[in-house]
């Protein structure tokens, strides 16, 4: 039996007006940059090249290098994708072990081939991976904005002191669900054996569009019933510093820190390897769990290991008055949707694309 797919992402600032307007006007109103953990040494087989991209997705450019190098696509590292209707920069690692290209070589090689900006190329000895992005930089400006500057300003600023005090839920935006969910219905198609895609990683991606999709609804609860803004028994929270996750069976002294920003809870990416949450945390997990009709044994057979999520966002937010509209510029958490943070802004159906 399919389960019922709702989409509905509930506002942490639902009672303050937004601005409405519009995003990706132009090209350029869109402009995200990733940051690294990663400093190229030099030396290495990856080579390392930070590319600028627009109107084309992450994946489209990985295959572009994989037939212009002769490589697979397991060959090619990413920190994650990037949005298709932005001006993106981010680094692609090409593993060369067979024959090392000089640099400026393999940059001509791209920058004639591709229709990409080519930043930089430096060695590395080990893949580019998610593991290795700290998050990613944002401006954003909101265009065609129908009240007037003083009101929008006015109504942005106070949605960003909410934003500032309490943080937004990290949900998962629809680039990752697909319009109206396709991608994630196609994933509980594809793990009940009623779909298959033919792509190891379409299929993948798409299983974990479904993933995300729980984890947005667990997300979406946590805020319907007013637990979002602290830490209940059971949490599994994630130090913002560190990394480090730990299961707390009281909150006690730790909610000062959630306040502060300093720690979150963690939410559900449901596998048989995911550490779950105990007591209230716990329960609200098994309920969403048991409404998928998932089991472990449907998740090993299709190779879902699971993971958990930071389970908000705490950005710093820089506003600034442009003559198109309002520019807002903010850096998220690796993972992090953008459009999870715009739609707060602009409570339209423009700010979730």
């Amino acid at each position: 039996m399919v389960p019922e797919f709702n989409l509905q992402l509930p506002l942490i600032s639902e009672d303050l007006p937004g601005i409405g307007g519009r995003i990706r006007a132009r090209i350029d109103d869109f402009v995200v940059e990733e940051i690294s953990s990663i400093e190229p040494s030099g030396r290495g087989t990856h080579l390392y090249m930070n590319i600028t991209k627009e109107g084309m997705t992450t994946r489209e450019v990985q295959m572009q290098l994989v037939e212009l190098f002769h490589l697979r696509p397991q060959m090619i590292g990413t920190g994650g994708l990037k949005d298709k209707d932005a001006r993106a920069t981010q680094v692609f690692s090409l593993q060369l072990e067979k024959e090392k290209i000089d640099t400026e070589k393999a940059v001509r090689s791209v920058a004639g081939s591709i229709d990409v900006r080519v930043n930089w190329a430096k060695y590395h000895d080990t893949k580019f991976r998610a593991g290795h992005l700290i998050g990613n930089s944002f401006k954003v400006l909101i265009s065609d904005i129908k009240v007037s500057r003083g009101k929008a300003l006015h109504r942005v600023n106070r949605i960003t002191d909410r934003i500032h005090s309490i943080g937004i839920p990290n949900f998962y935006g629809e680039q990752r669900m697909g319009r109206r969910g396709k991608n994630a219905k196609a994933g509980w198609d594809i793990l009940h054996g009623e779909k298959n895609v033919g792509n190891r990683w379409l299929s993948r991606y798409l299983i974990s569009a479904y993933q995300s999709h729980l984890c947005n609804r667990y997300l979406a609860e946590r805020v319907e019933r007013d637990i979002y803004d602290r830490l209940v028994p059971g949490d599994i929270i994630e130090d913002h510093g560190t990394g480090e996750r730990t299961l707390i069976h009281e909150p006690g002294d730790l909610q000062q820190r959630y306040l502060n920003g300093e720690i979150s809870f963690t939410a559900p990416m449901f596998g048989p390897k995911m550490i779950r949450a105990s007591r209230e945390a716990g329960i609200l997990e098994a309920e969403i769990y048991a409404e998928s009709g998932l089991s472990n044994k449907l998740l090993k057979r299709n190779r879902v290991t699971g993971t958990r999520r930071r389970g908000r966002l705490t950005p710093r937010i820089e506003i600034e008055a442009k003559k198109r509209g309002i520019q807002l510029s903010f850096t998220l958490h690796k993972g992090g949707f953008a459009t999870t943070l715009l739609r707060e802004f602009m409570k339209t159906s423009h700010g979730q694309r």
